[in-house]
């Protein structure tokens, strides 16, 4: 398995400048038209309620035992699942409890009564959990995080770098979980959005993140019924930065979840039992699930460690577990076959840039438990983009999907760290940070109607029309891409103008580039130079069962520019690459390029990229 490890950083807080030598196609070609009018690019905000006035503060109501040497020896986890109407947190007099609400210990899932009342086996080192129900929400604390669990661990964490639980103490009387009707998630419209890779090593890279990606979710307000879910690597191995991930949060328009990664764990104890207890003391459980709409969120916990000690860093799975595994099948029975599926974890289950190497353990049997549903996987983990359709094919998955290829759609979020904040720093405070396929940082939200599910992707400090990258890739671009692959990158000198072509080098394949970082199978795109009819350009990947193509004839000659004189990641593999080839009578002297993508949905993005061609 690899180890996505932070890479090291060059010229990391270099001012932005553009300079004759070092301006690129990404800065050169520039939005002209956003969505078709037949699919609005960005969705209108679906409220404008204020989230800080009106959000639902408050905890889990926790009753302590009155006997403690009774409550050693009790075996059930039990309580009450009500509206809190006061939301004072507490089940007062004229508060009713909620029936058929799914209340789980990680095990076990079952469904309370017609009082509202739920009763569960109960075990050591356990975090109890309410699945909140499609009208309600459940409460947040003063960073927004969710509070609907409750951890059960009397002796507390063994002895940890990072703390980890605290003590609970014997088994409490009860614990009971409010809720509030809520007329956000009871809308069938939502926006839900989706962070991965936070991943902060210090603390100006948690400015980076506040000036960056959260800065930008502070200004929304659209995803105030489903709120945000950070999908893993919230810090980067240094747990103490937990604090300031709750502080950004505490930025957002909605309530915030997380899962764990392979950098939010307690190293110090690869157990299987407690590598997550400081994540879950700060955050919650691992894995749990969630309605909003007429959707289903399932929470997973992605990344395991082998019980041989000691582990290394590097030593781990995909891998759910047996444990949660037969958790997900329990949750996913009580769940109606007329709900949409959104499967969020830290690794995705399948991708397209290490589809050799990468897939979850599980696999097969998460498809079989979501036959015949609408469903969409998200991941993030490795840093860039990608949008699998179903259908789709790479080679190394034919022992998991078969020749039919995909059976829904599969999602690689977008880092908001992008390439580990590596790149210029911008004047407006956060690096480029381009990423290995070309993709800068970003988020990543779910708009859903019902239960039809279409992604859309915000690149940070961007217009929400900002979609694609145009560059050229030319024969001298090839050479020089070979010159310094082996060079670190971030010391590279500049090609020396990247949006030239001679003569000559149009004989010798030279093509207009179009990096659609949410491109998949059945997005077009089409190039008209100089105003002439449009051509229809070639997606490099098929996604038809070959392998990945790699290389100076599939980079992104516009990311490279930028990562390899700057720093960033390596464009030269991507899932989302359209190109097409010159005219090889291209007159001397300036023109123009003008690309429109359209992505599955029918939303169509257009821009432009002036070049020279030169005698």
């Amino acid at each position: 398995m690899k180890f996505f490890a932070r890479p090291g950083k060059t010229n990391h807080l270099t001012p932005l400048h553009l300079t004759a030598g070092s301006l690129v196609a990404i800065a050169a070609s520039t939005a002209l038209i956003s969505a078709s009018p037949e699919v609005d690019a960005v969705p209108a905000a679906k409220t404008t309620a204020d989230w800080s006035s009106s959000a639902y503060r408050g905890s889990v109501e926790v009753i302590p035992a009155k006997n403690s040497g009774n409550a050693a020896d009790q075996q059930t986890l039990d309580g009450v699942v009500f509206e809190d109407r006061n939301k004072n947190s507490k089940q007062d007099a004229g508060e009713p409890g909620l029936p058929n609400v799914t209340v789980s210990n990680g095990r076990n899932v079952v469904s309370t009564d017609g009082q509202g009342r739920y009763e569960l086996p109960a075990y050591n080192n356990m975090t109890a959990f309410v699945t909140q129900p499609r009208g309600f929400q459940v409460p947040v604390d003063e960073d927004n995080v969710a509070q609907f669990f409750y951890i059960h661990l009397p002796g507390g964490s063994p002895e940890l770098k990072y703390d980890g639980i605290a003590p609970t103490g014997p088994l409490p009387e009860a614990v009971n979980f409010p809720l509030v009707r809520s007329s956000a998630t009871q809308s069938p419209e939502q926006s839900c959005v989706i962070g991965a890779d936070v991943q902060t090593y210090t603390q100006q890279e948690v400015e980076y993140a506040r000036d960056g990606a959260f800065a930008d979710l502070a200004a929304r307000t659209d995803y105030i019924g489903c709120g945000a879910l950070f999908i893993g690597d919230l810090v980067g191995d240094d747990l103490t930065f937990f604090h300031q991930t709750r502080e950004l949060s505490s930025m957002l328009n909605g309530p915030a979840r997380f899962l764990p990664g392979n950098h939010d764990i307690d190293y110090d104890s690869l157990d299987g039992q407690h590598e997550f207890d400081s994540f879950r003391a700060q955050f919650g459980p691992e894995y749990y699930s969630y309605d909003t709409g007429k959707t289903h969120v399932i929470a997973l916990s992605t990344i395991e460690y082998p019980t041989a000690v000691p582990a290394k860093k590097s030593d781990y799975t995909y891998n759910l577990g047996q444990r949660q595994l037969q958790w997900l099948r329990e949750d996913l029975a009580k769940v109606p076959k007329n709900k949409a599926i959104v499967l969020a974890g830290h690794s995705p289950m399948l991708e397209f840039f290490y589809s050799d190497e990468h897939s979850t353990k599980q696999v097969k049997e998460i498809y079989e438990l979501l036959e015949g549903r609408e469903a969409v996987s998200l991941g993030g983990h490795t840093h860039m983009s990608e949008n699998l359709r179903a259908g789709d094919l790479m080679d190394g998955w034919r022992d998991e999907v078969g020749e039919a290829g995909l059976p829904f759609t599969h999602l690689t979020v977008p880092a908001i760290s992008g390439q580990w904040y590596d790149g210029r720093v911008s004047e407006n405070g956060y690096p480029t940070s381009i990423q290995r396929d070309g993709t800068p940082p970003g988020v990543l939200t779910l708009d859903i109607k019902n239960t039809d599910i279409v992604e859309r992707f915000t690149a940070t400090g961007q217009d929400p029309s900002k979609q694609m990258s145009l560059g050229l890739n030319t024969p001298e671009y090839r050479q020089w891409y070979e010159e310094n692959l082996d060079k670190e990158r971030g010391t590279v000198q500049p090609l020396a103008d990247p949006l030239a072509v001679s003569r000559q080098g149009l004989s010798q394949d030279t093509w207009l580039t179009t990096n659609f970082w949410m491109g998949s199978t059945g997005s077009t795109v089409e190039v008209s130079i100089d105003g002439q009819a449009p051509v229809a350009a070639e997606r490099t990947q098929q996604m038809a069962g070959e392998r990945p193509l790699t290389g100076a004839e599939y980079s992104d000659p516009s990311a490279i520019a930028e990562q390899f004189v700057h720093g960033g990641g390596l464009a030269e593999k991507t899932s989302h690459l359209w190109r097409l080839e010159l005219p090889d009578d291209l007159s001397v002297g300036e023109h123009t390029a003008t690309a429109t993508a359209t992505d599955v949905h029918g939303r169509s993005y257009t821009e432009q990229l002036e070049f020279t061609v030169v005698q």
